[in-house]
């Protein structure tokens, strides 16, 4: 059986997805088009990269809280009502 870590891979995809660029002083920007307002700047790609991640996941848990309807990316759908296995299969 394998174990799937639903928040992780929705996350991971997303990065996947960001777009970067270099700006006229040099740092870097960072954006994820599917979830509108992530965005990132920064000195260094990788550290425009590392605060792209961690908007995300504060977005993803501030629009989870908050009832927001996050968007489906890569048919990984945060929006669905959990479902919880009975306690008689632990």
């Amino acid at each position: 059986m394998t174990t799937q870590f639903i928040l992780s891979g929705y996350v991971e995809v997303a990065i996947a997805q960001a777009v970067y660029d270099k700006l006229e002083d040099g740092t870097f920007t960072g954006r994820i088009p599917a979830c509108k307002g992530v965005i990132a700047f920064a000195s260094t790609l990788r550290e425009c990269e590392n605060e792209l991640r961690s908007t995300l996941e504060d977005w993803i848990l501030l629009g989870l809280k908050l009832g927001h309807s996050l968007p489906v990316i890569n048919s990984i759908d945060l929006n669905k009502e959990p479902t919880l296995e009975s306690m008689d299969t632990v």
